[in-house]
């Protein structure tokens, strides 16, 4: 474990608010040999476009075996530290999950409060703080201080009054932070208020997500991120060059 623990201690380093680490979100071994041979120094590995690339839907429509199984294709592939979006945990045990991501090569997780094989409930704020301990207990155990990344959907879903969201967000992270988190991720698109308050606000480096296509790190930066990941949005990007590509062989 001594190459994993080593891997994860960089990957943690690279958190810094104000200078975000920018983690490209890959899914597959071309996509993040693409992105290290652009000189970025770690990547994500993002559920929703491994899902696409194998034909499965998002939100847990693939295993998490099939999951695991390209994430290792990619471990193999590059040497840079590699993280997981392990979606809502595929109704595995915190054992489970971290046995599965250590063999694989991985050293970071994302993990989301959507239970998706429960009818996609929110989890509650206690629950998903359960969660986190749990893994970061196992992963202690391990001896690999995988990279907790906990993420909360409360903006996705909209959930409850648009007035006190962004404080039932912090008081939800907040919690993780109790249970072992690392990093908070606050997923959705945010006014430049609110960013700051949730990078002000919380205890630990705030992950933002990045839109390839439309760059703005210096905003994100200047707001006290310290993550940029970029979740279906580089794939994206990626298939509307190609449909530009293809249309001039039409």
């Amino acid at each position: 474990m001594t190459s994993l623990e080593s891997k994860a201690k960089t990957f943690l380093e690279l958190h810094r608010p104000g200078t975000p680490a920018v983690l490209p979100t890959v899914w597959d071994a071309w996509s993040a040999n693409l992105a290290v041979a652009a000189g970025f120094s770690a990547l994500t590995v993002g559920s929703h476009p491994v899902a696409d690339s194998i034909g499965r839907p998002d939100g847990e429509g693939m295993s998490y075996t099939e999951l695991l199984t390209r994430a290792k294709q990619i471990t193999e592939s590059v040497e840079v530290p590699v993280s997981v979006d392990i979606e809502s945990g595929y109704g595995l045990e915190p054992a489970q999950l971290i046995d599965g991501l250590l063999e694989a090569g991985a050293i970071g997780l994302n993990i989301e409060d959507t239970v998706h094989s429960e009818g996609k409930r929110l989890r509650g704020a206690e629950e998903h703080a359960e969660l986190v301990r749990g893994l970061r207990q196992f992963a202690d155990a391990a001896g690999v201080h995988v990279v907790v990344n906990a993420r909360t959907d409360l903006f996705l879903r909209q959930d409850g009054d648009d007035s006190d969201r962004v404080d039932r967000a912090i008081a939800r992270l907040n919690l993780a932070v109790e249970a072992g988190a690392d990093v908070l991720y606050p997923v959705g698109r945010h006014s430049d208020a609110d960013l700051r308050r949730l990078t002000s606000e919380l205890s630990k480096p705030v992950n933002a997500i990045g839109i390839p296509d439309a760059p703005n790190l210096k905003e994100l930066a200047d707001a006290g991120v310290a993550r940029v990941s970029f979740g279906p949005f580089l794939q994206a990007a990626l298939a509307k060059e190609a449909d530009r590509l293809f249309g001039a062989w039409k």
